[in-house]
């Protein structure tokens, strides 16, 4: 699984930084929610955004509006898949205030910081993300709101521990903030995350981690992504696995939730959805480039999909954006 997770996450394109330093004393309780201007030093257009927090000293408290609070210590990283609103506190109980109105950017020009809460006891946190500029990608889609890794139990517990405690000190001393080390950190740690959340999945359990973990299923879906244009069959994934057609797509169908080409096609249209998000692809070029033989086709296909053409797809994701970038929010465009 750890060779096929690592295309997964390269064909998602992301990008990675750290970009605060939090430190507080209880009581104290904050709201959070990476915004698109704190990812635009490192990513212009960030569509999906991958918050997480790293407990350096201390303990606290996660809660979103879906499931218990999570209690995470020293050692721990609090990743947040798709970015939702979450709050970090000492404990339970507490007004939250907003972290975003804490925030204080370095004077120098490194990394900014929070310094808050009741003078008690003390939580030192560095907080970062992942992004992706345009891709689609099921595996997130199906990750819980919250996940946790102890980077001690990890079995990159040593390279992740001493990679980021390092890179929180030359943060601190204004280097690093978007380097080759913290993009390779970042994703490390989701890719553990993953690992440990996909090895705990009941039996029973169904959908794409689960395929990914099947030898032959698995290998399909690498193959699927890492050329989505390719004109695959059902008859060419079967024999690219070495199984037989109707056994494959029964396996496939089982595990993943779905037959293998109603897959990719969800994949190439959702793909191409985020294109058009950026406005700088000509419908002539990504229909071939997502698997179609005719701009006329994608065009049917997409309309069938989303209930609208590409180009007025388009032309919505243009006052979209402009509303984003008024107000420094990331949208999910649906």
């Amino acid at each position: 699984m750890t060779d096929l997770l690592s295309d997964m996450l390269r064909s998602i394109s992301l990008s990675g930084g750290i970009f605060l330093d939090a430190r507080f004393t209880a009581p104290w309780c904050v709201m959070s929610k990476i915004t698109a201007g704190e990812c635009r030093p490192f990513l212009s257009n960030p569509v999906q955004i991958i918050g997480y927090h790293f407990v350096i000293e201390g303990s606290l408290i996660v809660s979103t509006d879906e499931g218990p609070p999570i209690e995470a210590h020293a050692g721990d990283v609090v990743l947040v898949p798709r970015n939702d609103a979450h709050t970090l506190a000492s404990g339970t109980g507490i007004e939250p205030v907003s972290g975003a109105a804490l925030i204080q950017p370095s004077p120098s020009g490194s990394l900014a910081s929070i310094i808050h809460g009741g003078g008690g006891a003390g939580t030192h946190v560095v907080c970062g993300f992942l992004g992706s500029d345009d891709a689609y990608s099921p595996l997130l889609d199906t990750l819980p709101t919250v996940m946790t890794l102890n980077v001690e139990r990890g079995t990159a517990r040593d390279w992740i521990d001493a990679s980021m405690r390092f890179a929180a000190a030359e943060l601190l001393a204004g280097r690093l903030a978007s380097s080759g080390l913290v993009a390779r950190l970042s994703e490390l740690l989701l890719a553990e995350a993953i690992r440990a959340y996909a090895g705990a999945l009941p039996d029973a359990e169904t959908g794409w981690l689960k395929g990914l973990r099947d030898p032959q299923v698995g290998r399909a879906l690498a193959l699927i992504h890492r050329d989505i244009g390719a004109p695959w069959t059902a008859d060419g994934l079967a024999a690219a696995v070495a199984m037989s057609r109707s056994a494959f797509v029964e396996r496939f169908s089982a595990l993943v939730g779905r037959p293998p080409i109603r897959y990719l096609t969800a994949l190439r249209l959702q793909t191409a959805r985020r294109q058009l998000r950026s406005g700088g692809v000509s419908l002539g070029r990504l229909a071939p480039a997502v698997g179609y033989a005719s701009e006329e086709a994608f065009s049917r296909a997409f309309k069938r999909e989303f209930g609208v053409s590409p180009s007025h797809w388009r032309e919505q994701a243009a006052v979209e954006w402009q509303a984003e970038t008024a107000d420094g929010s990331p949208r999910r465009l649906q």
